[in-house]
């Protein structure tokens, strides 16, 4: 049995003038535990669709996901998750950002603050603990929202394209921090990206889906290992763009039918 178990998931919704919307149709995916997985495709694929319906956030309409053989039918401690725009309570502090989980959890005071602080060194974010976000770089809230998430332990990381709003020289340095932070803990990650060569770098396995209703059309072994050189990260990035690329050509003709 793999860790977690996609099985013929289905996602469906009514639109507002009574229209049925198919999301995602049809996954299958199976992915073990400490693995890391990116999914890509165009626009509007069903991507985070998939991510949230792991995370317990939204129903499945047909089909099943199971974490350890359990199936996924809430939000649960097992899975934590980040966002692109990093989700930060503006009126907490660094560390109380970091302790947020732990609070809920009823850890006591004493312990929320040495795991949390563990957390906000492994980050780099020494010294920060009394700052707020808004004093905070986008980078540097990213780095609170990740200290979040593994302070509270979880056994998946669920990440909806969460570098999308750095800067490109930011996101370099997030990437490689994060891959760090995966070769440490040994997480199995579930990540969602538009950047195909982003997918290559991190991931061990990265799922290609179809324009919507999304699909899968392949799943693509990266094989690199953590002294990849660019050269080949780059030849690999670019087989992947091969197969998506008329994915989004449809997505694309789709979007101007419509206009």
């Amino acid at each position: 049995m793999a860790f977690l178990e996609i099985q013929d998931v289905r996602k469906s919704y009514v639109t507002g003038q009574g229209e049925p919307f198919i999301a995602v149709d049809g996954i299958d995916l199976t992915i073990e535990q400490g693995e890391f997985i990116s999914l890509v495709g165009p626009s509007g694929c069903g991507k985070s669709t998939l991510l949230h319906m792991i995370g317990g956030f939204v129903p499945c309409t047909e089909g099943a996901i199971r974490v350890d053989g359990v199936a996924v039918q809430q939000p649960g401690p097992d899975r934590g998750i980040v966002f692109q725009h990093f989700a930060l309570f503006p009126w907490k502090t660094v560390r109380g950002n970091v302790e947020y989980g732990l609070v809920e959890r009823g850890m006591p005071r004493a312990e929320r603050r040495q795991t949390a602080q563990r957390f906000i060194d492994m980050v780099g974010l020494s010294g920060f603990e009394d700052s707020f976000p808004s004093r905070l770089s986008g980078g540097m809230q990213q780095r609170v929202a990740i200290a979040r998430m593994l302070a509270c332990e979880p056994s998946i990381l669920l990440m909806d394209e969460p570098f999308g709003a750095l800067d490109a020289q930011t996101r370099k340095i997030m990437q490689e921090e994060l891959r760090a932070l995966w070769h440490q803990f040994g997480k199995t990650v579930v990540f969602v990206t538009h950047d195909v060569r982003e997918a290559v770098f991190l991931s061990q396995r990265v799922v290609v889906m179809s324009t919507r209703p999304g699909r899968i059309k392949a799943i693509v072994e990266t094989g690199l290992g953590p002294g990849a050189s660019r050269a080949l990260i780059d030849e690999k990035a670019d087989k992947l763009w091969d197969m998506l690329r008329d994915e989004v050509v449809r997505a694309m003709a789709a979007e101007r039918s419509k206009a």
